[in-house]
């Protein structure tokens, strides 16, 4: 039976590997799903914003190492993600400059070769499966517009939630300036917008179901892990 640790980026993530995705995972025969926020563990007062690859890569290796029988995935935003200097994260700055379709597959493979490299010889990849949320986590509560309104007990923002959906193939598909990602979208039409708790309610009452539907390349990770050898 397979254990899992998701590294996650914050606080509202945390919440939804272990409120959503982990009673499903378990249902998958997973023995145990936990999540962790990236970095420094014993910073958690601190939570929230993403932190340098090297301090990530640090706690994924010493992961792998001590269990060996357990497998580690990501749920980080592509969005923020740094692109430079010290606190780069392998692939990003290259995705930048790609197409849509190439951005998360140019981080995620990015990612794995890193810890292959780090690791060496006789490692067993499938083990780290990286996963970019794109373009980041409001884009989930995109899915289904009228279960976020219930959410967050704005029914009457769900046309406006709506029309902005309605501009893109996909919620994954809302794009990254830092006018128009999907939290700035969400902050201009929600003022105070608190994702800790906004969007943990959203993100409950839109279900893992209706994530699946319209986010294609989430689908695609999970069914990953749903079909990793236990």
């Amino acid at each position: 039976m397979a254990r899992i640790l998701i590294q996650v980026e914050g606080p509202t993530e945390e919440t939804f590997v272990n409120e959503v995705l982990a009673p499903h995972l378990y249902g998958r025969g997973y023995l145990q799903v936990s999540a962790r926020i990236v970095g420094n563990a014993r910073l958690r007062a601190r939570r929230g914003g993403i932190k340098a690859w090297s301090a990530v890569r640090e706690d994924i290796l010493k992961h792998l190492k001590e269990d060996a029988g357990s497998l580690i995935s990501t749920l980080v935003d592509y969005y923020a993600l740094p692109q430079t200097k010290g606190k780069a994260w392998p692939g990003r700055e290259e995705a930048g400059n790609l197409p849509y379709a190439q951005k998360a597959s140019t981080v995620e493979d990015a990612l794995l070769a890193d810890i292959c490299q780090e690791l060496g010889d006789g490692y067993f990849p499938i083990r780290f499966i990286p996963f970019v949320m794109m373009h980041e986590f409001e884009a989930l509560l995109f899915s289904d517009c009228d279960a976020f309104g219930r959410g967050i007990y704005r029914p009457d923002l769900t046309p406006a939630f709506q029309v902005i959906r309605d501009l893109f193939e996909s919620p994954e598909e809302i794009n990254d300036s830092p006018m128009t990602a999907p939290s700035k979208r969400v902050e201009g039409l929600v003022p105070g917008y608190e994702k800790p708790l906004l969007g943990t309610l959203a993100i409950l009452e839109i279900g893992l179901a209706a994530i699946r539907r319209e986010c294609p390349h989430f689908n695609q990770w999970l069914t990953c892990l749903e079909t990793w050898p236990h």
